[in-house]
């Protein structure tokens, strides 16, 4: 499993990150998990829109860019139900759900990935 760490800003710490870049882990995405742990997510790439099909958990979806750039940010996805898209997004992290408030994210605000010797 590959990992990028993202720092949002100097307040909070790194976000880790799972990197979903093949059809079968974009398409397993976080379904049938049971949650995600503080301060993990899962990175959609490329990806520019998500279901919520067979989810057992809200989370937040944090739309970027290839620079890492917020374009756009949608809170509190409902199990089941939710569905969410952003055209021209390169890829979609999911967060659960109030992590997005918590880590301050914003449209506009540019992530800095952290060098761990990933290739990603």
């Amino acid at each position: 499993m590959k990992e990028i760490f993202l720092q949002a800003d100097k307040k909070n710490p790194p976000l880790t990150l799972e990197v979903a870049d093949s059809f079968f882990t974009r398409f397993r995405g976080l379904m049938l998990r049971r949650a995600l742990p503080e301060g993990h997510g899962l990175l959609l790439a490329p990806c520019s829109s998500i279901h919520m099909c067979f989810m057992r958990f809200a989370i937040d979806a944090v739309y970027i860019d290839r620079d890492y750039r917020i374009l756009k940010v949608v809170t509190h996805l409902r199990p089941w139900l939710g569905l969410s898209w952003c055209p021209g997004a390169w890829g979609v992290i999911e967060l659960p759900a109030g992590a997005a408030q918590q880590y301050g994210l914003q449209p506009g605000q540019v992530l800095q990935a952290i060098d761990t010797g990933s290739s990603f």
